[in-house]
């Protein structure tokens, strides 16, 4: 056992690694991303400070360069947390390529798990530095001067990451069962777009599409990490939004540990 885990320390850094690595293969592919993503993120900042303006200046402790900033950061934080869809466990599944993950020695979840934070490691700087540049060129940018709202904040980050992967890899564990994922990826790429403030942040939602997305680990994933870099959560609040995220991650990686176990007894291998 002690083996074991000396082992898996030693390989999900180089997991992680390899995840930064591939996705820095794809120099030009992340240009394109920074510059839809700064795209959007005028129009969004646009709309979001006309929105403030139409409600009287002030809206939910939103006032303009609030909402603008908030528009900027979602669009910044977008690429490395993924809150879309991701389907390559769910095609390994279906073409039997699970199985060669699960020969290997090296937990299939934590091995998916490391390389999603090297890619999300790679895609902070290139997907999230240029619409926070072209924020603070454009808008204007409302942030604190403190440093502890930015060092929470990339805890907050992390955190997002784990909580956006262990939801991507449930929904990737149902192809065990399901062989067309279709219809569940669309369901989950409005919920998830919608809850988790990536369009309007939750703040502003009616009381009872609140009441949905706190039951809901999609505010998770952007609102919790936005909310602690802006300085609206500071202290105590930012530190019960870290735990929220936290127990988050804990339950749905286990969910999934679950899920992926059942799951592999009962693997029909199509092709594979």
């Amino acid at each position: 056992m002690r083996r074991y885990v000396l082992a898996l320390v030693r390989a999900l850094p180089r997991y992680m690694a390899l995840g930064f690595r591939r996705w820095s293969a794809y120099r030009m592919a992340a240009a394109a991303g920074a510059v839809t993503n700064s795209v959007f993120g005028l129009i969004k900042a646009a709309i979001v400070m006309g929105a403030v303006g139409a409600a009287g200046g002030s809206l939910a402790g939103y006032g303009p360069l609030a909402g603008a900033t908030y528009a900027w950061l979602a669009q910044a934080f977008l690429a490395p947390v993924n809150v879309f869809t991701w389907t390559e466990l769910a095609e390994r599944i279906r073409s039997g390529d699970v199985a060669i993950d699960l020969a290997r020695p090296v937990d299939p979840q934590l091995a998916y798990l490391a390389t999603d934070l090297g890619r999300a490691a790679f895609q902070l700087l290139p997907r999230g530095g240029p619409p926070l540049l072209v924020g603070a060129l454009t808008t204007g940018l409302a942030l604190p001067a403190d440093a502890r709202p930015y060092l929470l904040g990339l805890a907050s980050l992390v955190l997002a990451v784990v909580v956006s992967f262990a939801c991507r890899w449930l929904l990737n564990v149902t192809a065990f069962w399901l062989l067309d994922l279709r219809g569940t990826s669309t369901l989950y790429l409005v919920a998830s777009n919608v809850l988790c403030g990536l369009i309007v942040p939750v703040h502003w939602f009616p009381d009872w599409l609140a009441t949905v997305a706190s039951w809901t680990p999609f505010p998770a994933m952007l609102q919790h990490p936005i909310d602690i870099v802006m300085g609206r959560a500071s202290d105590v609040d930012a530190v019960a939004l870290l735990g929220q995220q936290a127990l988050w991650a804990g339950g749905l990686l286990l969910v999934g540990r679950l899920a992926f176990a059942a799951g592999a007894r009962r693997v029909v291998i199509q092709g594979g």
